[in-house]
């Protein structure tokens, strides 16, 4: 399994395809099984794509960080450890926060940026109902077996698609109890998305980006697509009117048109 050394700890991380970089940035307790691996498999054919475990989840080495700078700074880590100047950046959900981090820590470094169903944080940010709340809260008392990620999978898709899909569903449970996230690592993680405000700052962004929105997200509602394209000049917005949380469903092939011809 590649790993490399960051601040003495093993990040686990895999390449896919050649070309221009393309680093993708997974969401709260997510590691690298929970890419569509048809997803993977098309970015691939035009970009070398960088997939990776934050740190504490999956496959790399723990305690989860507490703070999205420092998850940024471990993304250039892997960056520096691969030889890797600059790169295009796609951050979703919670790794949405890490990719704005990183632009505007490291604009040298990112060549395009592509945000998908997240928001800006602070009080500009729109939140989720207080039964999302109230799911993401019951995620920082057990760790996240079967059960657990049943739940999460509530969140990511509509509850049409759950039940039109049952074997994809399946494939995707299995996926993400692969590796079990700990209790203590998936608070670790919310307390630093919950801290993270970068709605002050987005003006500094002057790399081409593209944001995109699921009209039917209910973990980031589609009104933070639109803050997030007003807040960064030249910014392109994409909803996709039937995408829940996870952007890719239902439609695979919007998905990889647009960021393909985006980054091109």
């Amino acid at each position: 399994m590649p790993k490399v050394k960051i601040d003495g700890l093993n990040l686990y991380y895999e390449i896919h395809g050649e070309g221009f970089p393309l680093i993708m940035i997974m969401g709260i307790s997510a590691d690298t099984y929970w890419w569509d691996s048809a997803i993977i498999e098309e970015l691939s054919k035009e970009f070398k794509v960088v997939i990776f475990d934050h740190i504490g989840i999956g496959r790399s080495d723990g305690p989860a960080r507490t703070q999205i700078k420092i998850m940024a700074d471990d993304t250039v880590g892997l960056m520096n450890a691969l030889d890797i100047e600059k790169t295009h950046v796609f951050g979703i959900s919670f790794g949405g926060n890490i990719a704005q981090e990183l632009v505007l820590n490291y604009p040298e470094k990112v060549e395009k940026l592509i945000l998908s169903s997240t928001t800006c944080g602070g009080s500009k940010a729109v939140r989720p109902s207080s039964e999302v709340n109230q799911l993401f809260m019951r995620f920082t008392t057990v760790d996240h077996d079967l059960a657990i990620a049943k739940e999460v999978v509530s969140l990511l898709f509509t509850e049409d698609f759950i039940e039109k899909n049952s074997k994809y569903i399946e494939e995707k449970l299995k996926d993400i109890t692969r590796n079990i996230t700990t209790a203590s690592n998936f608070t670790n993680q919310l307390q630093a998305g919950m801290k993270f405000n970068s709605s002050e700052r987005l003006n500094q962004i002057s790399i081409p980006t593209l944001i995109l929105q699921g009209k039917k997200d209910i973990v980031c509602p589609p009104k933070n697509g639109e803050i997030l394209a007003n807040l960064i000049s030249g910014a392109q917005l994409i909803y996709f009117d039937e995408s829940p949380h996870s952007i890719f469903v239902p439609d695979f092939d919007k998905f990889n048109k647009s960021v393909i011809k985006f980054l091109q």
